[in-house]
């Protein structure tokens, strides 16, 4: 195989990631109702007609942003989880940082300012980020809450609405990044996101922590109704 030719199957075989580079960066900066395909092509250095070879649509386009950007780096987060070693909290502490750090800092934090801003208007992109995002994503969490309940860890508690506890505020992160941050007002402690997400998880976790009473019996609290 000469040289050439194996140049431009290396420039072939990257060009989907180009794509949805070229993609994510558009539907970010004008929104993904306003973004043409054609400005996809041209921004990637392409023709309309390649693009459509790899994604037939602008819909399928963004799912394939989704489903890399985010769906995929939940599953990693998953597995991470399973190889550690240590209490569902410290699983919880290690992993859910590390995740959402690596999501701040990549293109990837403006989906979600994509999802509030314009899924409203795209039912099935909706259903789609649901069950590709939002579904693995909470048991992801949920099922480290639960076993910590079941050890003893944890107190009980509605493991819901403790997912969205934990989940709502580093979504708020990512929504400032793309926001106000993107208009220069950031603020001080977000400049380095990282603290910020772990003292965030910790300070939850450390609520549903059962605490001994003056008798260094554990106390617990009712369960939720």
């Amino acid at each position: 195989m000469s040289a050439a030719t194996t140049a431009r199957q290396r420039r072939k075989d990257a060009r989907p990631q180009e794509l949805l580079d070229a993609a994510l960066e558009l539907f970010v900066e004008k929104g993904f109702a306003a973004t043409r395909s054609e400005e996809v092509a041209v921004r990637a250095g392409v023709s309309k007609g390649t693009l459509y070879l790899y994604y037939p649509s602008k819909e399928e386009l963004l799912k394939a942003v989704i489903q890399q950007a985010l769906a995929a780096k939940i599953a990693e987060g998953r597995a991470m989880a399973q190889g550690l070693q240590g209490s569902p909290g410290d699983k919880l502490l290690t992993v859910l940082p590390h995740w959402w750090g690596e999501v701040y800092r990549s293109p990837a934090s403006g989906v979600f300012k994509l999802v509030i801003t314009e899924m409203c208007n795209f039912p099935e992109l909706a259903q789609f980020y649901a069950r590709e995002v939002i579904e693995p994503g909470s048991a992801l969490v949920a099922e480290q809450l639960e076993a910590g309940m079941a050890c003893g860890e944890f107190r009980r508690h509605d493991v819901r609405s403790t997912v969205y506890s934990i989940v709502m505020p580093l979504i708020m992160l990512c929504l400032h990044k793309h926001s106000l941050g993107a208009c220069g007002m950031v603020e001080p402690m977000l400049a380095d996101p990282d603290p910020f997400i772990r003292h965030h998880v910790a300070l939850v976790l450390d609520g549903l922590r059962h605490r001994p009473d003056a008798t260094g019996a554990p106390h617990t609290s009712p369960t939720p109704i």
